[in-house]
């Protein structure tokens, strides 16, 4: 049997945007404070007995996604410019971004939620090469 270790964690940012091809309330500018949990999954931990440090993976992920998305119109940046900001869409983006920006050694990327309020998120993951 093999180990498997899951680390998370999670940040928030304030966003506004609106919805093209969409027929209600959020067509029309609006904001939300987001949540983003990140998680990674390790098979084995270092020598003293660490996948990840939280505070290294927080620092890392509010260093990737603050500066990009946070109190700012997100139909204003790329992809958003050209790509509809919906919430599926936003956590393909910061996946991607995580994917690329934020790496471990021994561990990778599974999953990012994204919350766009206490009760509403999306999970976004993608499969994984082998």
């Amino acid at each position: 049997m093999s180990a498997k270790y899951t680390v998370s964690t999670m940040i928030g940012f304030s966003a506004s945007h609106s919805l093209a091809d969409y027929s209600g309330d959020c067509a029309r500018i609006h904001g939300h404070n987001w949540g983003v949990r990140v998680y990674y999954e390790f098979e084995s931990t270092d020598e003293s007995g660490l996948t990840a440090d939280f505070l290294e993976l927080k620092e890392r992920l509010e260093g990737a996604i603050l500066p990009r998305f946070d109190h700012r119109h997100l139909n204003d940046i790329p992809p958003f410019d050209r790509v509809n900001p919906t919430s599926e869409n936003l956590a393909a983006e910061i996946y991607r971004i995580c994917r690329d920006e934020i790496r471990f050694a021994r561990g990778r990327l599974t999953e990012v939620e994204l919350w766009e309020t206490e009760t509403d998120m999306v999970r976004y993951s993608e499969d994984r090469v082998r």
